[in-house]
């Protein structure tokens, strides 16, 4: 059975220093690009809320890092999320490459701007 955690620090610590600091990071970029924002730990992963609803989950994995879902309607952010698409609302970032960490929170933003409905 997977882990369970209680809060989202505690999902960031049970990996590798490395790979702390890069959830750190999406963690800090998404919580910027959405005022007002909560977190919580939802289907076992990191999620970033707004007035108690999910905005965007972020997981960790052994060679990449996936943030979901993919905002819809923005076709300039949607070319440049073309090159870590793997599912139809699954962005995946591998750990070897640099992370897009500006990019994600544009993604953040995106979909609070769906979320709050502008």
């Amino acid at each position: 059975m997977a882990q369970q955690f209680e809060s989202v620090e505690e999902y960031i610590a049970s990996f590798p220093a490395e790979v702390q600091e890069m959830l750190q990071e999406i963690r800090r970029r998404c919580r910027a690009a959405v005022p007002g924002s909560g977190e919580m730990i939802s289907y076992g992963i990191p999620t970033i809320t707004l007035d108690g609803k999910y905005v965007v989950y972020f997981a960790g994995w052994a060679h990449h890092i996936s943030v979901y879902p993919v905002p819809a309607g923005d076709e300039s952010l949607n070319e440049e999320l073309a090159p870590y698409r793997a599912a139809k609302g699954t962005l995946k970032f591998p750990l070897q490459k640099p992370v897009p960490f500006e990019l994600i929170g544009k993604v953040a933003a995106a979909l609070a701007g769906e979320r709050r409905g502008s």
